[in-house]
């Protein structure tokens, strides 16, 4: 979601960039993980709502797209809580060093292996390391259940993240979003979206939960895209994690 947008507690980073070239990065992460309902979403979208009608065309063949890693996006996300994007990349970057990678992909076992001596000089926070390590926890030991999550409908699986210290609804919600990518989500804890939808269809007056969900309706069962292209109203810049 965009930077001015996000909530407070529970924002993630941007994603790292890797080493092939960007182009041709950007060009394989796409075809791999991209959803195969956007170009649908998008029609349904453009003919059940005037506003998104406007904005889809004004951002071309961008679309949502996943890393492929559940665990090291959660990590992500409570590395990034309640501090900027900018300052969640640094320690970011530091964090995945002390484990010899980009953090590409981390593997739950390291982390729980990692003195919090080493994360604290990372620039995490005593809190963020018992986040970090009972996330590594519940993955290792298997007590979230990764491989039934694509049978499990979306309040399940957001019951047994919330279970997950440092993890709350929202985390949850754009979870399901940019790594499940799960076509229905409307995150209505989420400040961008309601500031979208403000500037959008309110001429930037408050808008509430309830008159959020109301305009939301008219995106059913594509709550998800439609999110995404309000987000994009706020900030040009693809919604990465």
């Amino acid at each position: 979601m965009p930077a001015a947008g996000k909530a407070s507690v529970e924002a993630p980073p941007k994603a790292v960039p890797n080493t092939i070239p960007k182009a041709a990065a950007k060009a394989a992460f796409e075809a791999a993980f991209t959803p195969d309902y956007w170009d649908e979403a998008c029609r349904h979208l453009a003919r059940r709502d005037r506003v998104l009608k406007r904005l889809i065309p004004k951002f071309g063949e961008a679309r949502l797209a996943s890393r492929g890693d559940a665990f090291t996006t959660l990590a992500r996300s409570i590395v990034g809580q309640q501090i900027s994007v900018k300052a969640a990349q640094s320690v970011w970057n530091r964090f995945a060093g002390c484990m010899g990678g980009a953090g590409t992909h981390l593997a739950p076992g390291k982390v729980r292996a990692m003195q919090n001596a080493s994360m604290r000089e990372a620039g995490l926070s005593a809190r963020k390391c018992e986040y970090l390590l009972d996330l590594a926890g519940h993955f290792e030991e298997g007590r979230v259940h990764v491989a039934e999550w694509a049978a499990m409908d979306d309040e399940a699986i957001i019951a047994e993240l919330v279970a997950i210290r440092g993890i709350g609804r929202w985390t949850a919600e754009m979870f399901l979003i940019f790594h499940l990518m799960r076509p229905d989500v409307l995150p209505l804890d989420d400040l961008g979206l309601l500031k979208g939808i403000s500037v959008n269809y309110f001429s930037g007056e408050p808008v509430s939960r309830a008159e959020a969900r109301e305009v939301g309706e008219a995106w059913s069962p594509y709550r998800s895209v439609a999110t995404w292209y309000i987000w994009r109203s706020l900030d040009p810049l693809p919604v990465e994690y």
